[in-house]
């Protein structure tokens, strides 16, 4: 079976601001319906990807194509696209209908059915009817996140973008927003083009997720590839705390690690790999009775352990480094600090990278 045509290509894009390379040579499909999250650091470029997608920078090399049409001098305004920044950008001086229903206003579309269709898309966002007529300076941050949304919706966009919507919200909003802009991906099925430096955000609510560094898409994959399978030190520590020390090929297959002085037995070798870096989660951490219950083991010491609701995280001094290893509550280590501990994991539960 033939993959449909993306909906969205790039073809070596690059956008350069005099010297500075922002964005340098990203190729990139994305199909139609998909949620793409684009995650990176400040800096790596991935604001700039975006408003060249969405028709607010052109590149300065490369194409970009939407549903095989090529774009790049086509404004925004005239794109099928539709933007929802950070700053929202809500008419303050307007009410929450009456922004919501704005694209359509400057349509020509009659009073009654931009009301009809403003409705209609403040109940798919959970605002209530009576919001309608309400000033959005007297919403609250969550629902003029709302208002945002339903505005960008009006207009029946094939791509929304996003540029850091919730990055200046507090956690416990975020946490809910997440889940609902997923539910509103489901119920629209829209394609959704987001951007954000958290990799909380990108795993919650992807399809799939490209790492940005220094202006390049370094890798490209659903959150659980990700995850378990970084393809380099950079995308390894992006995604949250890990376990990573230096290590070269050993004998028999084996890995050695000089800084502890031992040689542990190696996961899946990348081709050609002689020498760089193990990365273990902290959930494939274990503490051991006995050495031989796992493939791999450390001696060590508890140094610390913090309570992370439903989860404890745990720091054990070994070797000269310190670990972090992470239980379920109900799996809690049963013990004091500093006591002498034996931490392990097997070899398919950690990976091999390089620079």
């Amino acid at each position: 079976m033939v993959d449909a045509a993306p909906i969205l290509r790039m073809v070596n894009l690059t956008k350069q601001f005099g010297r500075l390379v922002a964005v340098n040579d990203v190729s990139l499909n994305i199909q139609e319906g998909e949620f793409f999250t684009i995650v990176g650091p400040s800096g790596s470029g991935k604001t700039t990807l975006l408003r060249m997608l969405g028709g607010l920078e052109k590149p300065t090399a490369g194409d970009i194509f939407l549903r095989e049409e090529r774009v790049n001098q086509v404004p925004a305004n005239r794109r099928p696209t539709c933007m929802v920044f950070q700053s929202l950008a809500l008419f303050n001086h307007k009410t929450v209908g009456q922004n919501i229903e704005f694209s359509l206003k400057m349509r020509g579309e009659s009073r009654r059915a931009r009301r009809e269709r403003g409705l209609s898309l403040m109940n798919v966002v959970q605002l209530p009817e009576d919001y309608y007529d309400k000033s959005v300076t007297k919403c609250s941050g969550g629902e003029r996140q709302r208002v945002a949304l339903a505005r960008a919706l009006a207009s029946d966009p094939d791509i929304l973008f996003f540029d850091e919507p919730l990055s200046a919200i507090d956690y416990r909003l975020r946490k809910l927003l997440e889940v609902e802009l997923k539910d509103l991906h489901r119920t629209t099925g829209k394609t959704f083009v987001y951007i954000t430096h958290s990799l909380e955000e990108a795993m919650v609510m992807s399809d799939r997720i490209g790492i940005m560094q220094e202006g390049r898409l370094i890798q490209i994959g659903s959150p659980n590839e990700i995850y378990l399978r970084p393809r380099n030190k950079f995308v390894s520590e992006f995604m949250g705390e890990v376990n990573i020390f230096s290590v070269q090929a050993g004998a028999d297959g084996a890995i050695d690690c000089p800084a502890f002085e031992r040689r542990f037995t190696s996961p899946a070798r990348p081709e050609g790999f002689s020498r760089g870096y193990l990365v273990i989660r902290p959930e494939s951490m274990r503490f051991l009775n006995d050495p031989s219950e796992a493939e791999n083991h450390l001696a060590g010491s508890l140094f610390n352990e913090y309570a992370l609701g439903s989860r404890v995280q745990y720091h054990v001094s070994a070797g000269g480094s310190m670990f972090v290893v992470e239980k379920l509550r109900e799996q809690a280590y049963q013990g004091a600090l500093n006591d002498d501990v034996v931490i392990g994991w097997d070899a398919k539960d950690s990976v091999l990278v390089t620079d």
